[in-house]
């Protein structure tokens, strides 16, 4: 499975995400992306959604700056100011798994 996807929309102004947790939930396949950008910025989809859906391209596309972060994200940044990050669960056979 390719581990970096770029959205065709922005999700809360970024469109570079990686791959990070695969897990099943009630007999489906969910994927944990995370935002290349900001860590904050996360979500689990579904493996319909991911490659069937038109919704995501495999790989990083190199887009200008104004269409990889948009000005939604300023905004999501300035109504979101998060102290503290919630915590990311990767699984033992994650490529992001370190420890």
């Amino acid at each position: 499975m390719e581990n970096f996807w770029t959205s065709n929309k922005s999700i809360n102004g970024l469109r570079h995400f990686v791959l990070v947790n695969e897990t099943k939930e009630k007999g489906n396949i969910t994927f944990l992306m995370v935002s290349v950008l900001d860590s904050e910025i996360n979500l689990k989809t579904t493996y319909e959604e991911l490659i069937n859906s038109g919704n995501w391209y495999k790989g990083l596309i190199n887009l200008p700056k104004i269409q990889s972060i948009t000005e939604e994200y300023v905004v999501y940044k300035s109504i979101n100011k998060v102290v503290g990050i919630d915590e990311i669960f990767i699984n033992e056979d994650s490529l992001f798994n370190i420890s």
